[in-house]
């Protein structure tokens, strides 16, 4: 399906070596305990240039451990896509149970730039042809098991290889650009 939007969508996110970006049971302590090593990495700028976050109900939840004083997100819109999370769950939030609702609510605001966060959201946007571009910090790590980032796409992603950078404690970022 071909999508009328507003808007690009982007994704930065971090995965170990073997390309999880979650323990099995969702902990990121193997991120979040190096990350000092690597400093910001260019995550700021960033979001400085989005207007606008989609998370999966996963990643939503893990955010929230991070404490009620930690919301990353002030001055964004934030959409979570899932099935079974509770429509008035968190009125910071709003939720869509599917794609084509949710391109149309992002095109109706009037969103210009999307981050796509968590792996399942990750994935929904690739087979969907939503994606434009993809940021994976790579960490110096094996964790052997875990959450992938990506999984079944139904069809081959050509991306076009932009830049590659090295930080502190051995993390090497890439950046491509997502051919259409």
């Amino acid at each position: 399906m071909t999508y009328e939007r507003s808007f690009t969508a982007a994704v930065f996110i971090a995965t170990s070596l073997d390309g999880f970006i979650a323990r099995p049971d969702g902990d990121i302590d193997w991120l979040t305990d190096r990350g000092a090593q690597a400093g910001d990495m260019g995550y700021q700028a960033f979001m400085d240039g989005i207007d606008t976050i989609v998370t999966g109900r996963a990643t939503y939840e893990k955010v929230l451990t991070f404490g009620a004083e930690q919301w990353p997100y002030d001055g964004k819109h934030v959409a979570v896509l899932s099935t079974r999370m509770d429509a008035d769950a968190d009125d910071r939030v709003t939720v869509h149970r599917d794609m084509d609702r949710l391109v149309r609510d992002l095109t109706g605001r009037g969103s210009k730039s999307v981050y796509a966060d968590g792996g399942q959201v990750v994935q929904s946007f690739l087979r969907a042809g939503l994606l434009d571009e993809i940021t994976i910090t790579t960490v110096p790590i094996l964790l052997g098991a875990g959450l992938p980032l990506f999984g079944t796409l139904g069809r081959d992603v050509e991306l076009t290889h932009r830049s590659t950078d090295v930080f502190g404690g051995g993390f090497v970022q890439t950046t491509y650009t997502v051919r259409k």
